[in-house]
């Protein structure tokens, strides 16, 4: 197969990508190993984490409409109540994390509905359940890449034109030889207030395998105790007192212990600041009577952070094993949760949580495959430090830094969850929404592979805030824009940076497709602080 541009990853960076380029005229093959698309929103099982302006200032068109045919979805499909019907902002599941918690199998249907038109006028083909097997390079340049067709059994090569590495955790990188970095950089390479004192590549974020559950109180569904149970409940972090499953935990900021449990009263409260309503994805008074028997909430909490092992850069049987690991550790909580965890009214145990896998496409509960929070990053021209953008680490500043280049905005803090190294805690600091500079898409050597989702040149430390849902699509959508751009005028992606002129251009396709390159009264926008964000969350 021949393709213009052939983007290797279905997460929201693959798919922006492939909008994006299908929408200026380009030719796009994607490969993805799962049969949903959507990554981290879908097949990971992860809501929207997205910045506070999102419902007004931080989006581009697409992500508006794309976010628009979700909740539209529910209006044409739901039974919806008359109160939430008329909710402008309509949140489904009405959880605290953002304003548009929602299952994950509406995001992967409304996916396939964005590209239908692209694939009728055979400008996309969507290759799903087919895995990257290699690539055949010479020099600065990859002309082959084989892909498995993981149902049919065939082997396909096809040569690209440009190729777009969107995988979960930069997987193409490493089977291409491109330069990259992996897990934790050092304080001495980078200048980050916050990078470790030595460098560590199998220094890697937790991961979370991610699962759904409703919510019977009079029932009974506990799940077969877990072979590992009291081994992995037994597990502390170094760095914290106590067991890891407990109500208690260490706060991301402070790190000094918070109380966070399932329940602090009814499931029918539309807000209440415990897990069962921070991702809660359906709440059943948002419809009619009896659609929803329960409330469903996403499963993403800190009790369930897997920190024992690295995934990434390890042979394939320690990754297996960590895989499986993470999904035991998972069902341990959850076993925990049912049998002996104290409970908010008395007693121990809520044995009427029940897994929805179906939500997630699985049958097990869990979802269908693991949240990853970083993977591997190329080299790049340019790479954005905690310098750029970090509150501690730009006294004096009141923004970060602006790029000549840029060609897209974003906006979270710099958030790292616990890591297998065991040395700290959560890394949760204050950051100024910033920019994505076209710098960081740019490898050193090669000349037609793109990185597209959270393997840009960021650091480990700037990856924490790079890495979330809507910064995940506006690279994507810029990766995708420049392709288009590059082969309708004749030109490459570096050159597009390194020239005057076809930077200005870029950046005005950019702008007249809807994308944001400043961000709106820049000067007026203050640093993420968690108390901040919540209360604009509130609003």
């Amino acid at each position: 197969m021949k393709t213009e541009v052939l983007i290797l990853g279905g997460g929201l960076g693959g798919v922006s990508a492939c909008l994006a380029a299908a929408r200026l005229g380009a030719r796009v093959i994607l490969v993805e190993e799962l049969d949903w698309l959507g990554g981290q929103l879908t097949a990971q099982g992860v809501p929207p984490d997205e910045d506070p302006w999102v419902e007004h200032t931080s989006r581009s068109a697409s992500y508006s409409a794309f976010r628009a045919l979700i909740r539209q979805h529910y209006r044409d499909n739901r039974p919806l109540s008359a109160a939430a019907r008329a909710q402008t902002y309509l949140n489904p599941g009405s959880g605290n994390v953002g304003t548009l918690c929602h299952e994950p199998r509406v995001a992967a249907l409304v996916i396939d509905e964005m590209l239908a038109a692209y694939v009728a006028r055979g400008l996309v083909t969507i290759l799903k359940q087919h895995t990257v097997l290699g690539a055949d390079c010479a020099a600065d340049h990859v002309r082959t890449v084989t892909i498995h067709d993981r149902v049919g059994g065939r082997t396909i090569d096809i040569v690209p034109d440009y190729v777009v590495d969107a995988t979960e955790t930069g997987d193409f990188l490493e089977l291409a030889d491109i330069e990259h970095v992996l897990g934790a950089e050092s304080a001495a390479e980078t200048g980050e207030l916050h990078a470790l004192e030595h460098a560590d590549p199998l220094d890697q974020q937790a991961l979370t395998w991610c699962m759904a559950l409703e919510y019977f109180p009079d029932e009974d569904h506990t799940i077969t105790r877990p072979t590992a149970y009291h081994e992995l409940k037994a597990q502390k972090l170094p760095f914290w007192p106590n067991e890891q499953f407990a109500w208690t935990v260490s706060d991301h900021v402070t790190h000094k212990p918070l109380r966070r449990a399932l329940f602090v009263g009814s499931t029918d409260n539309e807000h209440l600041f415990d897990l069962w309503h921070a991702r809660r994805i359906a709440y059943r008074r948002h419809f009619s009577e009896g659609h929803y028997p329960s409330d469903i909430s996403l499963a993403n909490w800190p009790q369930m952070d897997y920190w024992l092992r690295p995934v990434i850069g390890v042979s394939p049987e320690a990754r297996d094993l960590a895989l499986e690991e993470a999904r035991q550790y998972s069902l341990s909580f959850l076993y925990w949760m049912q049998t002996e965890a104290p409970r908010h009214d008395g007693g121990q145990g809520y044995r009427g949580l029940r897994l929805r896998g179906d939500v997630l496409g699985t049958a097990d509960g869990l979802a269908k495959q693991a949240y990853y929070r970083e993977g591997r990053r190329i080299r790049a021209q340019f790479t954005v430090v905690e310098q750029h953008m970090g509150v501690l680490a730009r006294p004096g500043a009141s923004s970060a830094e602006a790029y000549f280049d840029s060609v897209g905005i974003g906006a979270y803090r710099i958030d790292l969850h616990p890591s297998t190294s065991r040395i700290r805690d959560t890394v949760d600091i204050d950051a100024y929404p910033f920019e994505i500079p076209l710098g960081a898409l740019l490898p050193v050597r090669m000349r037609n592979v793109i990185p597209a989702c959270k393997n840009i040149g960021t650091t480990r430390i700037t990856n924490g805030a790079y890495r979330v849902h809507t910064v995940e699509w506006s690279i994507g959508e810029a990766v995708g824009a420049l392709l288009a751009f590059c082969l309708r005028n004749g030109t490459t992606p570096h050159a597009v940076r390194e020239q005057h002129d076809l930077l200005g251009q870029f950046q005005s396709l950019l702008g007249d497709q809807g994308v944001l390159l400043r961000w709106p009264h820049y000067g007026a926008l203050t640093p993420l602080s968690r108390r901040g964000y919540r209360k604009v969350l509130s609003q």
